[in-house]
């Protein structure tokens, strides 16, 4: 399993790809720093699949309150953003590819001074942002853009359409957070909370049954939503936007939006300053 390395045909995006890691970098700035920056992905991309490969095990296993002992830097990412989360049995596996963006991105700045850049890893995103400067995006659930003024340095979407397993309902969570792998734990466990627990309306089956490897083992995840009513989408949107609520609250997100069928809920960025405050505005998609 080699590592592939080229520039996209626009001559600015580098694309990495080893295993299940497939990346789209971008930097801008003058040219010799940009080549510097791609010089130090390429580099750091070398070793990221084997060192966490190497302690795969610890990585799948649920993180206790004292948290675990892992000695690989992106590893200690995925530990440290997942362990506030301890309770609801989650592995640091949940923030696997946002921890590789900030890490990417954290390499690529350090070799280089760049006014902007960004990792997306699968949707994931790591952001850097000199002052003045922006970044903006499409997402499932509507256009997001980030300032250089804002908290917000993550970007991830998460869902039961998704490339992972979600307990949820939802079609898609987009969250913008301080990191990249807090927007992917956060993601992922609000698409979790937008749900209609024991309805017949939702066929779950175990990971394992799915995906041999998957982290989540014998735990039912879902495979197929029937058509529900406006009542059941609003129930389930609205859990999910409480728990989110809760999350901004602790200054874990900055925002979110949350899709399911035709209606999307915002949670919007409180003002600076301000305590956060948690919107319900309904939109039809």
């Amino acid at each position: 399993m080699s590592i592939q390395a080229a520039m996209l045909p626009d001559g600015k995006r580098l694309h990495l790809q080893h295993g299940p890691i497939d990346l789209i970098i971008q930097a801008d700035g003058p040219a010799d720093q940009v080549a510097t920056a791609y010089r130090a992905a390429r580099t750091r991309f070398a070793t990221v699949l084997d060192r966490l490969a190497q302690e795969l095990v610890t990585l799948r296993t649920q993180v206790p309150e004292a948290g675990l002992a892992v000695a690989g830097p992106i590893a200690q990412r995925m530990v440290a953003v997942v362990r506030p989360f301890w309770k609801l049995k989650v592995t640091p596996m949940s923030a696997v590819a946002g921890s590789v963006a900030d890490e990417m991105l954290a390499a690529m700045c350090a070799a280089a001074e760049l006014p902007r850049a960004y990792v997306n890893n699968g949707g994931d995103i790591a952001l850097h942002l000199a002052d003045g400067e922006t970044f903006s995006i499409a997402s499932a659930n509507g256009p997001v853009a980030v300032s250089s003024t804002d908290p917000v340095r993550g970007i991830a979407t998460s869902g039961w359409r998704g490339r992972s397993f979600s307990f949820g309902i939802a079609d898609s969570v987009t969250v913008l957070a301080g990191t990249a792998a807090q927007a992917d734990i956060a993601a992922t466990l609000i698409a979790n909370e937008v749900d209609l627990p024991r309805s017949i309306k939702v066929r779950r089956a175990p990971a394992a049954a799915l995906y041999p490897d998957s982290d989540l083992g014998q735990r039912r995840v879902t495979v197929e939503v029937a058509e529900l009513t406006d009542a059941e989408v609003d129930r389930a949107l609205s859990r999910g936007l409480e728990f989110a609520g809760r999350l901004q609250s602790r200054n874990l997100i900055a925002a979110a939006t949350l899709g399911l069928k035709n209606d999307i809920r915002t949670l919007e960025a409180p003002p600076a300053g301000a305590a956060s405050a948690m919107t319900g505005i309904r939109q039809h998609a």
